[in-house]
């Protein structure tokens, strides 16, 4: 059964005319079950991550200023966000969400969380809309209790996936692969093990070609027993924040590729939905939604 993270927490209120789409994350359930491609016992209620694990990865004098309140307003606007209680306890609440989407992955093959994909949020800071790393956190956790030895992250997000970079510069456990826009945020790139930058405009065509170019080989060199998949819609030609030139079908095809190479290959698979920041929410929407229709085609 594909298992499914939701909470009702992923859909803090932000100010109004905030550019992040809060409310994706109630429509792309209700646009799930509206059509019939998953049911409510696909979904799973996450809870908070215990601290231990959040600063197995963070350092904790950040996980202390976070909780408590403490960071200073220039950290605060690097987040982007308007530092709230509640809105930390939503992002611990998507943290669990993947850690627990990961498990289920490990019994089903595939698992996936509406939210998450944090990958701008560093061992000692946030960014770009994110606080913790939950890509960063998850892959931890699987390997602190013994449920992988090698993991391959793969960041298709328009945005290069910085964040999880910086974690994992030293941990040969982990191979960091993240293709993204060249000329887009972040302007100063951190080092992934394998970093793809794409022009502007790039469409579906060349794209693809690219992704299967250097994703592919990545499992005989790799040789993962565990793929997090980072899958942002960023990269559709309507995002507003992307400048890129894929299409609904694009997009859909490229996130095809990366799930039936796991499942042909047996490897677990845990999704994680990133950015979206199209003018209109049905594009946003559409996209993300087309991502749990494949995982149910390939894998059940």
């Amino acid at each position: 059964m594909l298992k499914i993270a939701w909470s009702p927490k992923y859909c803090h209120p932000l100010p109004e005319g905030h550019r992040f789409p809060m409310e994706k994350y109630n429509l792309i359930p209700e646009q799930l079950l509206y059509e019939g491609t998953v049911t409510n016992d696909n979904f799973f209620s996450p809870y908070s991550l215990e601290d231990k694990w959040i600063v197995n990865t963070h350092k904790s004098d950040y996980v202390d200023k976070l909780k408590n309140q403490r960071l200073s307003k220039s950290e605060i606007r690097k987040t982007g966000f308007p530092l709230s209680e509640a809105l930390v306890e939503r992002e611990v609440h998507i943290m669990h969400g993947s850690v627990k989407s990961a498990l289920f992955a490990l019994e089903y093959g595939i698992a996936m969380n509406v939210a998450g994909g944090t990958h701008h949020a560093f061992t000692d800071r946030g960014e770009g809309f994110c606080l913790l790393n939950d890509i960063a956190i998850t892959a931890n956790y699987l390997l602190e209790n013994g449920h992988s030895k090698k993991i391959l992250v793969v960041d298709l997000d328009v945005h290069q996936g910085n964040g999880t970079a910086e974690i994992f510069q030293n941990e040969s456990r982990v191979f960091t692969f993240s293709m993204h826009g060249a000329s887009n945020y972040p302007m100063h790139k951190e080092n992934s093990d394998l970093d793809v930058g794409l022009p502007d405009k790039i469409g579906d065509s060349d794209y693809i070609k690219l992704l299967n170019q250097h994703f592919i080989p990545l499992l005989d060199q790799v040789e993962p027993d565990f793929i997090i998949f980072q899958s942002g819609v960023d990269v559709l030609e309507t995002d507003k924040l992307g400048r890129l030139g894929l299409s609904l079908q694009g997009c859909k095809e490229r996130d095809k590729i990366v799930l039936e190479v796991a499942s042909k290959n047996e490897i677990p698979i845990m999704c994680c939905m990133g950015g979206g920041y199209s003018e209109k929410i049905s594009h946003i929407i559409e996209a993300h939604s087309n991502t749990f229709r494949l995982a149910q085609e390939i894998f059940f």
